[in-house]
């Protein structure tokens, strides 16, 4: 199973080069309820969402989603091995969570640190993605 973090998807929705393979998207892929809200801001952001709904509709169905469930939001309270933006922890903290619950679990991201972090706590890294 690989978690999907919003850098990811985006990469993907705006295709950008760093996007993963279209064998990527064919994984059992997970990732938090927060992903689907940040990639929508984006979108929104750079006025593109008439041209990419249906395009982020579609990835959004291929993902499994976690909840923001209290667990996760209590975890992100905590300090982590490097310092991670407020968003970035929740999506770190629901891979603990998941991995907690028994998951095994692959990160897929392109944030360097993010990337740091899931080291440093032993989470693998995608080779979809991984650098």
């Amino acid at each position: 199973m690989i978690y999907v973090d919003t850098s990811v998807a985006a990469a993907y929705i705006f295709a950008e080069d760093r996007a993963p393979s279209n064998e990527f998207w064919q994984e059992t892929l997970v990732s938090s309820r927060l992903l689907e809200y940040e990639l929508w801001t984006r979108i929104h952001a750079r006025k593109l969402s008439e041209s990419h709904r249906e395009d982020a509709r579609q990835l959004i169905g291929r993902l499994a989603m976690l909840e923001l469930l209290v667990p996760v939001l209590n975890r992100a309270l905590d300090p982590f091995p490097v310092p991670l933006r407020t968003l970035d922890a929740l999506h770190i903290a629901s891979i603990e969570f998941l991995r907690g619950q028994g998951h095994k679990l692959e990160l897929a991201t392109y944030d360097k640190r993010m990337l740091q972090a899931a080291r440093k706590m032993g989470i693998p890294i995608s080779t979809h993605v991984a650098k």
